[in-house]
């Protein structure tokens, strides 16, 4: 089966500015490795080779790091740094690139990549939900070859957490009833939190078509609006994530740095607790 890859990137990152004022946040290091990398790599594992991306022109810089550095690569094999240039060599998939002119929202972001995804079946990501076991996307896959439902990732939160988060309203064989966004403790169904990971057909188009015509023009219009459409009709199933680590604010984002750190490097860091004193 052929399924697509989708990265919704446009977003400008204010939570992680002023780093981000010139750089995309999904270039940020998670370790030694670019938070974007974590996603293409997950996406490989699932069999997915065309993935399209969702810019702003801000993002020229995403652009640029996922083409070919010709020039850099030459200079590299000048000086017989092979491990450097595998380093930077460019993943064996295809991007295509779309811009969203304006940040009306995470729904508007996938509505403007229709014509590319009629009749298919894709993941789209988040860049600040990262999956380190690399296993999330092939996971919805394989729910949705045994059950033909469209797929969305959850994780556990902490009940005193619950109004942080798109809440999931579960029944007893994993589907989608609701998502309540950012309930309060009383009125949240589940401790179960949505992730950034969707799996859709291309029904989610004309829902959140639907959606649009009764979403207020002065707020950001968002994919969930659609997604509820697709769960009255008992179309929409979830998964459980095994690990999720944020990047979408610099507290979680540096745990999250930190974690891969320890996984990549963990001679390093306890070298630094070390010196610090640190038992």
């Amino acid at each position: 089966m052929d399924v697509k890859g989708v990265i919704i990137a446009a977003g400008y990152g204010t939570r992680l500015l002023p780093f981000t004022k010139s750089i995309s946040k999904e270039l940020i290091p998670l370790g030694t490795t670019p938070a974007i990398d974590f996603i293409l790599r997950e996406f490989i594992n699932a069999g997915i080779k065309d993935v399209i991306i969702v810019t702003s022109r801000q993002k020229r810089d995403l652009e640029n790091y996922l083409d070919v550095n010709f020039e850099l690569e030459k200079f590299l094999d000048s000086k017989n740094k092979k491990q450097e240039i595998e380093s930077i060599k460019p993943y064996d998939m295809n991007f295509f690139f779309v811009r969203q002119k304006y940040m009306k929202g995470t729904g508007d972001a996938l509505l403007i990549t229709e014509p590319f995804l009629k009749n298919s079946v894709f993941v789209v990501a988040f860049p600040d939900d990262i999956d380190p076991t690399l296993n999330l996307s092939k996971k919805m896959i394989e729910t949705y070859k045994e059950k033909r439902m469209n797929v969305l990732a959850g994780f556990e939160v902490d009940k005193k957490d619950v109004s942080k988060y798109g809440i999931i309203k579960p029944d007893n064989n994993n589907t989608v009833l609701s998502i309540i966004e950012k309930p309060s403790i009383n009125e949240a169904p589940s401790n179960i939190a949505s992730m950034g990971r969707y799996l859709f057909t291309d029904q989610i188009f004309e829902k959140l078509k639907e959606a649009l015509k009764f979403s207020p023009p002065e707020r950001e219009f968002f994919m969930t609006d659609g997604i509820e459409l697709l769960a009255k009709e008992n179309k929409v199933c979830f998964v459980m994530a095994d690990k999720r680590l944020d990047t979408g604010s610099y507290d979680s984002y540096i745990n999250s740095f930190l974690e891969i750190l320890f996984t990549e490097r963990k001679d390093i860091f306890i070298n630094f607790l070390k010196e610090k004193g640190i038992k």
